[in-house]
């Protein structure tokens, strides 16, 4: 029991030797979500602290992002959390994409999927009140049914 155990410690101390690339992309002024639909403060407020650590090139990385193997997990997180929807780039995205985009994040928040429970862990305010979720899902109705309006144009 007593090589287990240090094997296993040995084990994870070479680990921290591969850190995550905690580097996020340069801002794109002018393609952000928030100012591109010129998104209420307190509707911001709520995007930001859900849903911008995953879904953006603002990831603000906490003290446990420096530990191995939960760093390789959280980052691994972030690189398909960007992939799926990068609020940061979204005016990049084509009107008809931008529409199905915003239907996702509407059935993800009605379903609770996002944001996902493990997040919580560290980012308790990042918990959608049953309110918080409404106005959110409305604000994105809302959006998906403008963009698709302007693509009729």
């Amino acid at each position: 029991m007593k090589k287990v155990l240090t094997v296993i410690l040995v084990a994870f101390i070479i680990i921290q030797f591969f850190p995550i690339d905690k580097t996020n992309p340069e801002p794109t002024p002018g393609m952000d979500f928030l100012k591109i639909k010129n998104t209420p403060l307190e509707i911001a407020g709520i995007i930001r602290t859900s849903c911008y650590d995953c879904h953006s090139s603002e990831t603000k990385y906490p003290w446990y992002s420096n530990v191995a193997p939960f760093s390789w997990i959280m980052k691994n997180h972030i690189d398909e959390g960007r992939k799926e929807l990068n609020f940061s780039t979204f005016a990049i995205y084509p009107a008809k994409d931008q529409a199905h985009k915003l239907q996702e994040c509407i059935e993800m928040i009605e379903k609770r999927e996002m944001p996902i429970e493990s997040y919580f862990v560290g980012h308790q305010n990042a918990k959608l009140s049953d309110e918080q979720r409404k106005i959110l899902t409305d604000y994105f109705k809302r959006e998906k049914t403008e963009t698709e309006r302007k693509m009729s144009y």
